[in-house]
């Protein structure tokens, strides 16, 4: 329930938008619903769209998805596009209260998006928790070959065993100098720079959100420029999540190759969820190991990672509606929590991936 009151010889304001704000609060919003049905048609489909084949040891597309996960998408679009219908006009009155235990006189969408982000808790502790669990639970590949007498009559496991190679072997070069890992010929990617950047840009971030919202509440600036420099820095904020995608896209699709870095993408190094064709050899040169299955370690890193990168995506999206709003003049003293509410989902995803990076780069 909210704690509002409006003019009963009006029409109470639609739940589909755009609101009438003069004459009250609207009812509570569909749009919400709709999105969540929407991500809920997606998901589903998109989990059937790559089928294993061991066959080839490869994927096969499911072309019979794509019709389901179009409508998925455009039922979440249409969710979004009521949800900004009903914001676009909201000027900073009637702001719902709650009324309920412990929530009272809180913001209605401030607890909304407390209890978003309790839920997205959940959710990347369980992808870190399990990261953690099979990273300690699952011998290492390194231990293995370090801790036995490698011959070429005795190996320590058979081909298709499951063993454990972290991510940042193949980012950061973490390798043991005794063993080496042979992926076709192709080098270690031996370069943090491109995780390290994107770790500084959503720091920075965090900042320019920040100063987004305190522009908002200036009341020492005529409209016009607060208007602009609020637009200004959630652009920024905008184009820094950009280039963490971009660099992330780079990452794991066409590799980092600028001046003395020449670092081959994780898909060129064969670290993908289906491929076992890795080979390990010893100092020198010694062939101890084929075809040892790492789908595991590939499968927890880019679910993890690629999760946190679907949670930037939609930070983007939410930038660049509120920058056009900036520029439209929407954001004032009066109505700058939405940018507060913004932020707090922006530092949360800012703070996930501070804990990320360090677990999956460097350990």
């Amino acid at each position: 329930m909210s704690d509002y009151s409006h003019d009963d010889d009006h029409d109470h304001p639609s739940a589909w938008g755009p609101h009438d704000w003069e004459h009250g609060a609207p009812h509570n919003s569909w749009a919400p619903v709709i999105m969540s049905l929407g991500v809920g048609v997606f998901l589903f489909s998109f989990a059937g769209t790559f089928v294993m084949n061991e066959a080839r040891n490869g994927t096969d597309f499911n072309a019979g998805s794509l019709p389901m996960i179009l409508v998925g998408l455009s039922i979440f679009f249409a969710g979004l596009i009521v949800w900004w219908r009903q914001d676009y006009s909201f000027d900073g009155t009637y702001e719902p209260k709650a009324t309920g235990v412990p929530f009272q006189n809180i913001d209605m969408r401030k607890v909304g998006m407390w209890i978003f982000l309790w839920s997205e808790m959940m959710i990347f502790s369980s992808l870190f928790t399990t990261y953690i669990r099979y990273r300690l639970g699952i011998e290492s590949c390194q231990a293995i070959l370090d801790n036995h007498s490698i011959t070429s009559s005795g190996l320590p496991f058979s081909p298709g065993d499951v063993c454990w190679v972290p991510a940042s072997y193949f980012i950061a070069g973490s390798h043991s100098e005794s063993w080496t890992i042979s992926l076709g010929g192709i080098g270690l990617p031996d370069t943090l720079v491109p995780g390290a950047i994107n770790t500084f840009a959503l720091i920075v971030s965090s900042f320019t959100v920040v100063m987004a919202l305190k522009t908002a509440h200036r009341t020492d600036l005529e409209h016009d420029e607060r208007s602009r420099k609020v637009r200004n820095y959630l652009l920024a904020t905008m184009a820094l999540a950009t280039l963490f995608l971009t660099l992330k896209i780079i990452e794991w699709f066409f590799g980092f190759h600028v001046g003395p870095f020449d670092a081959p993408s994780l898909r060129d190094d064969h670290f993908s969820i289906y491929n076992e064709a890795y080979a390990f050899h010893g100092a020198g040169g010694h062939e101890v190991l084929e075809g040892v299955n790492l789908r595991l370690s590939a499968s927890v890193f880019y679910v993890t990672t690629g999760t946190h990168g679907v949670h930037v995506l939609g930070g983007i999206i939410g930038l660049a509606y509120m920058s056009w709003k900036a520029h439209n003049g929407g954001y004032g003293p009066s109505n700058a929590v939405s940018i507060e509410y913004f932020g707090l989902y922006w530092h949360f995803v800012d703070l996930v991936w501070v804990l990320f990076f360090p677990a999956f780069y460097l350990y």
